[in-house]
Order: structure tokens, then sequence, then C-alpha cells
């Protein structure tokens, strides 16, 4: 396929070399970034969606996307794919799923799952919101750029399942880094706590893949200083979003709201910013 990426961030990059290493033609382009040597280089955003079969964008937010989806839109030709793999709120994949249905193009709303290191290794899950047409034509891509691909439902669908998803993800850190302060002070030693709860009921990602205490467990971010896989400031967009979300459906999230709470105190005031959101353990350590 031809194919235009807006967006060559952490994620983006990554995700756009992997197509091009697997024989697409891609043509990239970032306010900022640099162009990976793989891509050919769009000199605007026009540029990089004039003439494609399918463009991305993997932006930083739904203001973003709605200042971008304009620009793409006007250059693409109907029945071109439009997938935006940004975290985004979900009024904004809607309104952009309706600009581009009447100028018939199909729209993809495909947040994802799994961080750089994902995105660097292919491994990334892509959460789907689309008619069922565009999603089996862009599957081979998703195929190429992450392990599952899900087909959530329309256009919003994708963004729904993604901040359902780290609102449990934010919750499960949280509390599992309260286990490790209160074993701390009851004097339980981290490794037996770990060696219990990852084979007992509290087992959960958080603990068992992406521990946050240091030393315990497989290598995580925690063993490197907190050097971001999934940043503090993103999961604090992502409960955000959530709660965003949690309001306008008049759905009650008491634990997401508390987990956003922390999380804003975290990183605003408690030098968070800029660690991995499994770091939010040393708000526990230090009481």
């Amino acid at each position: 396929m031809n194919i235009g990426f807006i967006g060559l961030g952490n994620m983006g990059a990554p995700m756009a070399q992997n197509m091009a290493n697997n024989g697409h033609t891609v043509s990239g382009f970032d306010i900022v970034a640099s162009c990976p040597n793989e891509l050919r280089q769009a000199v605007s955003i026009t540029d990089a969606a004039s003439g494609k079969d399918v463009v991305f964008t993997m932006l930083p937010d739904g203001k973003a996307l709605r200042e971008v989806a304009p620009t793409v839109l006007n250059a693409v030709a109907s029945k071109t794919v439009f997938v935006d793999c940004s975290t985004v709120d979900i009024d904004s994949a809607k309104q952009v799923a309706t600009a581009a249905n009447k100028q018939q193009v199909e729209f993809v709303d495909a947040p994802v799952s799994g961080g750089v290191v994902g995105a660097e290794n292919g491994t990334l899950t892509f959460m789907v919101g689309s008619s069922n047409t565009a999603f089996n034509q862009i599957k081979p891509l998703f195929d190429i750029m992450g392990g599952r691909a899900v087909h959530c439902g329309v256009a919003g669908a994708g963004q729904a399942a993604k901040i359902c998803n780290n609102m449990i993800l934010g919750a499960t850190m949280i509390v599992s880094c309260e286990a490790f302060a209160l074993a701390d002070k009851l004097g339980l030693d981290r490794q037996k706590m770990f060696d219990v709860v990852s084979t007992s009921s509290g087992y959960s990602w958080s603990m068992n893949v992406y521990c946050p205490a240091t030393g315990v467990g497989p290598e995580t971010p925690a063993d490197n200083s907190y050097k971001p896989g999934f940043a503090a400031d993103l999961m604090l967009k992502d409960l955000r979003l959530a709660q965003l979300a949690a309001e306008s459906a008049r759905a009650e999230t008491p634990i997401g709201k508390k987990a956003t709470q922390l999380y804003q105190e975290f990183v605003e005031k408690e030098l968070g910013s800029g660690l991995d959101f499994s770091a939010i353990i040393q708000k526990f350590e230090q009481r």
C-alpha cells in the first residue's frame, strides 16, 4: 500500500518504520520529530496525505486531531482510509468520523496499548472503531504493527475501549504500589509478597508483568530509574479522558475518579512528571 503517516514521535516513528520494513511505501511528516530513513519525508500534511491508500495519524490529543483532520480530508480522495491511532476524547473521534463520511472517506479510530516497546517490537494491541469493510482492509497493517487488533464497534468505540482499559490499569497500578508500601511497613519482604500475590488472587498485569517495585519480578521501568515505558503524564491524560466520558455518560466511577486525583497530585505536585506511571509507588513509600 501507499501510506501516509502524520505524527512521528516515540510511538508513530517505529509504527511507520515497521510498515516500511514490510514492503509498504510510507511518507512521513511531523512538525518537530525527524523522519526515519526508511520513510519518504513529506514536506507537509497535504504532501503526506495526497494520493495515499491509507493515512495514519498519531497525535497528542483531540485538539490536535481536530486541527489536522481537515487538511488530511482535503488532501485525500474518496475511498481513502483515514486511521487515527491517537488516544483522544470520544467526541473528537466521532466529529472527525462524521466529517470523513461526508467525503466518502472511511475513518478508523484505533488507539493502541503496549507503549513504546510495543511500537518498536510490533506487538501493540489496537482497539478499533470503524466499519467492517475498513477494519478488514486495514487489518494486514495492524498485523504488522501489533500482535492483536480488536474490532470494538463503530467509530468512537476504539477510544471507549482504550479509556476503560487504562482506567483499570491506573487503578490496579495504584493498589499494587500501595501493597508494596504496606508490606514494607509490616516487615514483609517484597520478593515474598510478589511470590504470593503473583500466583494468587491478587494477580494483575500491573503486578506480574509491570511490577512497580525495584528488583522484584521481571525487568520493568522500576529497574531503570523509572524511565518511562508509559509516562505518568499520559496515564493522567487517559484517566481524565475516562472521567470526561463518565460524566458525559452519567456513569459512576469512584475508583477511577480517585485514581485520577492521585495521578494528578503525583504529576503536578510531586515531581512525577517525566517518570513512568509505575513510579507512583514513590508517593506511598515516602509517607
